[in-house]
């Protein structure tokens, strides 16, 4: 049968040693951190990085325009998917005209099974490059929940590898105190027991 004593480290007792006190101590200071320091640090995280990724997408909304253009090519056609599952996009050759220049011909990003004389957006930047298409809110947000997902999993792993080596060190002085203790009563056992 095993008794659990719950609180030994905290009371007053002659089996208690500092390196008992030390990692209950610890202990508390760890949960306290998981708990209030693991969430303020992701929120931290997602606010720098929704500020980031906000100024870029703002950025990029006033470097970029979107041009209508038509499909040159098909592309291949999409493999049946199940309700909600994005359609795939594939590079074909697209031709577009700005206003006041020639036709212009690259690649661009379509949707699956478009086929040649369809219409299409392209968004080009200021140097004329065709580029993505800017980052909206959704986009802004997976990478403000990410990076605060992230900081708080960071936060809480250097938590637990902090409190690791605490409890390591804990268990070496605990082993050298009990050590020191039996060199002193070692000798007592031994001459009671002959």
């Amino acid at each position: 049968m095993r008794t659990r004593m719950r609180g030994w480290r905290w009371r007053r007792n002659p089996l208690r040693r500092r390196s008992d006190v030390v990692e209950a101590w610890t202990a508390l200071c760890v949960a306290v951190l998981l708990c209030v320091g693991g969430p303020l640090a992701g929120i931290a995280a997602g606010w720098w990085a929704y500020d980031g990724a906000r100024t870029r997408a703002e950025e990029q909304r006033t470097q970029r325009h979107r041009v209508p253009a038509e499909v040159t090519e098909h592309a291949p056609a999409a493999m049946p998917t199940s309700e909600g599952e994005r359609q795939p996009t594939y590079r074909v050759t697209v031709r577009w005209t700005e206003p006041g220049e020639q036709p212009r011909t690259d690649k661009a990003r379509v949707p699956a099974g478009t086929r040649s004389g369809d219409r299409t957006y392209v968004w080009l930047d200021d140097r004329g490059r065709v580029v993505p298409a800017p980052a909206d809110g959704t986009a802004v947000w997976q990478h403000t929940l990410s990076a605060g997902a992230c900081g708080t999993a960071l936060f809480a792993g250097g938590v637990l590898a902090g409190y690791a080596v605490v409890r390591r060190v804990a268990a070496r002085h605990r082993l050298a105190e009990w050590e020191q203790e039996w060199a002193y009563t070692g000798p007592e056992w031994r001459r009671h027991c002959i």
